[in-house]
């Protein structure tokens, strides 16, 4: 089952051997594309325009406009339930909140500073193990607050490497 919350109403969508079941009610679209990201439906006796205007890179928030209306939608899926349910669903965004040695080595060089901006996969340090070149690249979004180490620094698998905002 999904959850789509439109302009904070919610509806829960399920797929019961092909029919749709829209808040326990049957539902019985027809779709037709009609352009790139536009489609026209008919759902229930009723012609829609609808038109996808922009989603982020989860697939989970996006802009529909439908007959020239525009409404914010968030999906839920049943992982996204149970995550939220354990108190998790913080922990799997894109943001990050520090980076850690993933083994012990030594700092070769920082690539960042405190203040920086980066993205997910940018590089930020080159730290050498068993005479391998590593580059730690950053996993989410952020903005660096704080550098824990210096180039040419031991440090231990785990220890804080540098920390976001």
């Amino acid at each position: 089952m999904l959850k789509a919350k439109v302009n904070n109403e919610i509806f829960e969508i399920e797929n019961n051997k092909g029919q749709i079941l829209l808040n326990k009610n049957n539902v019985t679209p027809d779709w037709i594309l009609i352009g790139e990201n536009k489609y026209h439906a008919i759902i229930n006796n009723q012609s829609l325009t609808v038109e996808l205007a922009s989603k982020d890179e989860t697939g989970k928030n996006m802009i529909v406009i439908i007959n020239g209306s525009k409404y914010a939608v968030a999906i839920e899926n049943q992982y996204d339930a149970l995550l939220k349910q354990l108190g998790l669903d913080k922990l799997a965004g894109n943001k990050v909140n520090n980076i850690k040695a993933p083994m012990p080595g030594l700092v070769l060089r920082i690539m960042v500073a405190v203040g920086d901006s980066v993205k997910k996969g940018d590089s930020l340090l080159v730290l050498e193990a068993m005479k391998m070149e590593n580059i730690i690249k950053a996993t989410g979004d952020g903005i660096i607050k704080k550098i824990s180490v210096n180039e040419k620094t031991a440090v231990e698998k785990g220890s804080t490497l540098i920390e976001f905002e």
